[in-house]
């Protein structure tokens, strides 16, 4: 989706994939998952290509250095609701095809994104990353992670991992892409300087993905339990509730309020332990299914294509080719 904007301007998606270490063929399934550091660094191929900090997934491009412009100067702001509001007016000024608006109802702050024209997939994926970059950005400028009380989208449900990096539940079939959160957040302190902002702006975007990733919740608790185990036979659900001293139900309760599933975390959990082996080690595909709690290759063999949409030799095939393009 991200690549939409290259394909409406006419861009070789292929080569922009090889700079960013991203072999074509990976993507041609609709499960195929790509690390962190990858779309990272295909963000700024696609900055770089397209002289866009939105990819081309808007009308109007947003010049490269609008972004680091806007950080510089939220800096200067008190709070974080003042850094919001100043934010979106900096943006309302460069972009045409959505608003972004923050609004406060009793004890609630809800940021929505307003479309100004027809939706189309372009403008879906655009309105979609730029909620995931103003939740990265606030939760930088107050050090902390704001944690949300849900995210809404317009689309119906999709099987996307969009609840595990907001840590909230998803509400789909809304009038407005949108997060809402706790209305007192808005009166952190923004803690950022005009020297940190240098310093974030050059780890920019990677930092905006993986930096304020909430640890605390169940979730990420369950993952460090079940990684511990994952050699082996992974605990049930009633053995995890007893090593955290939550009942079954309990556990299920809270994780469903993370929109979350606990078979969902173990699948999660043991396809991006295989994705590391695969691309960062030379295992061979047996051990890596040992590691990952698999007692034979071919049963490993079909839990991965179901993951991920092919299987794990060509998986590590087309990461190893798509690294031979990197810039």
């Amino acid at each position: 989706m991200i690549l939409l904007g290259a394909r409406h301007r006419g861009l070789d998606e292929a080569a922009l994939l090889a700079r960013a270490g991203i072999a074509p063929a990976l993507l041609e399934s609709p499960l195929a998952r790509i690390s962190q550091q990858q779309y990272a660094l295909l963000i700024r191929v696609l900055r770089r290509a397209l002289r866009d900090e939105l990819w081309g997934l808007t009308s109007r491009p947003a010049r490269p250095g609008s972004f680091g412009q806007c950080m510089k100067q939220l800096v200067r702001c008190a709070t974080l609701g003042e850094a919001l509001r100043d934010g979106f007016a900096f943006y309302d000024l460069m972009v045409d095809d959505f608003v972004a608006r923050l609004s406060v109802r009793g004890d609630i702050a809800q940021i929505q994104f307003v479309l100004r024209r027809d939706l189309d997939a372009r403008l879906d994926y655009g309105v979609k990353a730029f909620m995931l970059f103003t939740f990265g950005a606030a939760s930088w400028l107050v050090a902390r992670r704001i944690p949300l009380l849900g995210v809404d989208y317009t689309a119906a449900q999709s099987g996307t991992d969009t609840s595990r990096v907001y840590q909230a539940p998803i509400r789909y079939g809304q009038p407005h892409v949108g997060m809402s959160f706790d209305a007192h957040w808005l009166d952190l302190p923004v803690v950022q300087t005009a020297q940190s902002v240098r310093e974030f702006l050059a780890g920019a975007p990677a930092n905006l993905i993986i930096k304020y990733r909430d640890t605390s919740s169940l979730t990420d608790r369950i993952r460090r339990l079940l990684r511990r185990r994952l050699g082996e036979e992974l605990p049930s659900l009633e053995e995890v509730g007893e090593a955290l001293a939550v009942t079954p139900q309990t556990l299920r309760r809270r994780l469903r309020d993370e929109g979350r599933g606990f078979q969902q975390i173990k699948d999660e959990l043991r396809r991006d332990a295989a994705i590391e082996f695969l691309t960062n080690t030379r295992m061979p595909l047996l051990d890596i299914a040992n590691q990952v709690g698999f007692s034979e290759a071919s049963t490993f063999h079909r839990a991965f294509k179901n993951w991920t949409g092919v299987a794990p030799g060509e998986y590590r095939h087309s990461h190893a080719e798509g690294t031979q393009g990197q810039p």
